[in-house]
């Protein structure tokens, strides 16, 4: 996220996206495939970095592509071997972008919780842990989101 000013001086939110460039690496075709779609790869990898079978799916003149995607439907005109890049989107003013988060695996309370911890000095050997997190007398449960 950043801020972006316009002529006026209204502030305006913005979320910053880097495009990488698209290779168009393959097509499904309903005769062979039973659907129609657009395979399309993104940012270049080693050819020592994958294996035979995967670097199988790039022609001759492409190089292997760390990621691929099948995109059904695809509107544009292409070949296989074409570079796609920001230029799809010039009539588009909204762009949906979905993204993973990164796992944490298991964390302990102050990353997950944000716990503040306790002393780190007089011999204290309460450094990361919960402490309490319920009362003891009512209603002698851990309240709901604790």
């Amino acid at each position: 996220m950043t801020q972006v000013f316009d002529e006026s001086g209204v502030l305006t939110p913005v979320t910053v996206i880097k495009f990488e460039d698209n290779y168009v690496v393959g097509e499904r075709v309903p005769e062979r495939d039973g659907y129609s779609a657009c395979l399309i790869g993104s940012i270049e990898v080693k050819e020592s970095r994958v294996s035979k079978p995967y670097a199988g799916q790039f022609k001759d003149d492409l190089k292997p592509q760390k990621y691929l995607c099948e995109i059904k439907d695809f509107g544009a005109e292409y070949e296989v071997g074409q570079k796609l890049g920001v230029e799809l989107f010039a009539d588009s003013r909204y762009v949906d972008v979905t993204g993973t988060s990164k796992g944490k695996g298991y964390q302990g309370v102050i990353k997950r919780h944000g716990y503040g911890g306790g002393r780190k000095s007089h011999g204290s050997k309460f450094h990361r842990a919960p402490g309490s997190t319920g009362m003891a007398a009512w209603p002698s449960k851990v309240q709901r989101c604790k």
